[in-house]
């Protein structure tokens, strides 16, 4: 059955349905990651998105239960370029198109991705739809009702992804400190990285105040990823303002590094095209060191690696920044305890160069003690 990927710009690839049949609408992006697939998909971060995979072969290893990122796939639409006939993992308790039907995401299949890709690198991201079965129509019509969807500039999606009740994840053995983390699009590897160190940490709506907190007698903060853009999220900049004030220790990242950034002072912009796969390096400005990433954002802090500035709460600096680029990477307050990158150092499926940054986490809430 044949399935088309169209663009804003008027550009559209033909290939076939794969997944569920029917329309999506989102956001065309790529993601260069050649494993972590399900992970990507499941990612809360990828709201209202269609994700496009560099990597050519797609499905290999199926789908299995173990590596969500969420309860749920979270991408508008996927578009592959040769997806796996029969998948062959031990794990694997179905195939990737089963799994992608079953929760009804429409995607394409057998479309030159790398074309795709390149046309994404020099125009940038911008709407787009995959149509398929009853949905297919002209292509100017087509062309048309992707030009009426929403722009993710401005897009406010925090609460179409966060939790709608608080829940915990305990510590493994003994507890050494509890965490407090308003969800902003949390991934579940996350509270497994902070438990493997000893943290209880309480999963909070995005909607939670610093009452809720302080009455957890939280030893620190965490600020997760999150979709959309960081512009729109002022509730959460106010709670981190109210959380540097009172000097709880915060560790952000991805989305949670650009509402640090903004309670900061700093403004955000949207990128060309963004940073979405497994393999972005990113320099320490502290020692020069670089780390290869997992990333997946659209936006970015305005500034430059290096820079220092005034903020209402001391001095700051941008303490990374991606060499490929100049984006910057991370933002370290110096008279209060709250540091953030804009990388995702809990990566699954990897890397795990940045593993390090939750035990500088760890050092932050004992120092407070």
């Amino acid at each position: 059955m044949t399935a088309k990927l169209v663009l804003e710009d008027g550009r559209v690839f033909t290939g076939t349905a794969y997944g569920a049949r029917g329309e999506t609408l989102g956001e065309a992006v790529f993601s260069t990651g050649m494993t972590g697939y399900q992970e990507t998909l499941t990612d809360p971060s990828y709201r209202r998105q269609i994700v496009v995979q560099t990597a050519p072969q797609i499905g290999n290893t199926g789908w299995n239960t173990e590596d969500n990122e969420s309860d749920r796939i979270w991408v508008a639409g996927y578009a592959v370029r040769d997806p796996a006939r029969i998948p062959s993992n031990w794990r694997s308790s179905t195939t990737l198109e089963d799994e992608l039907e079953r929760q009804g995401i429409v995607g394409v299949a057998g479309i030159d991705t790398r074309a795709v890709v390149r046309h994404l690198r020099e125009r940038g991201a911008m709407r787009s739809g995959v149509f398929s079965g009853d949905a297919l129509a002209d292509t100017e019509e087509l062309i048309a009702r992707v030009r009426r969807s929403p722009s993710m500039a401005g897009a406010d999606l925090t609460g179409e992804v966060s939790t709608r009740t608080r829940y915990v994840v305990p510590a493994d053995g003994g507890k050494r400190f509890t965490v407090a983390a308003p969800d902003l699009g949390i991934k579940s590897n996350t509270p497994r990285m902070m438990a493997a160190r000893g943290i209880e940490t309480h999963v909070l709506p995005y909607t939670a105040s610093l009452e809720e907190i302080l009455e957890l007698g939280a030893d620190g903060v965490f600020l997760s990823n999150g979709p959309g853009d960081p512009a729109t999220a002022d509730a959460a900049v106010a709670l981190t303002e109210r959380v540097l004030e009172r000097g709880i220790p915060l560790f952000g990242i991805c989305f949670g590094n650009q509402i640090l950034g903004r309670a900061l002072g700093r403004g955000t912009y949207k990128m060309r095209y963004g940073h979405r796969g497994i393999n972005i390096p990113v320099i320490d400005n502290s020692n020069g060191t670089v780390a290869i990433t997992a990333q997946n954002h659209g936006f970015a802090l305005e500034g430059e690696l290096g820079e220092r500035f005034d903020t209402p709460f001391g001095p700051a600096e941008f303490s990374h920044g991606c060499p490929n680029d100049g984006t910057v990477e991370g933002v370290r307050a110096l008279d209060v305890p709250a540091f953030s990158v804009q990388y995702h150092p809990e990566a699954a499926a990897g890397p795990h160069d940045a593993a390090g940054l939750f035990d500088r986490f760890v050092e932050l809430m004992q120092g407070a003690r």
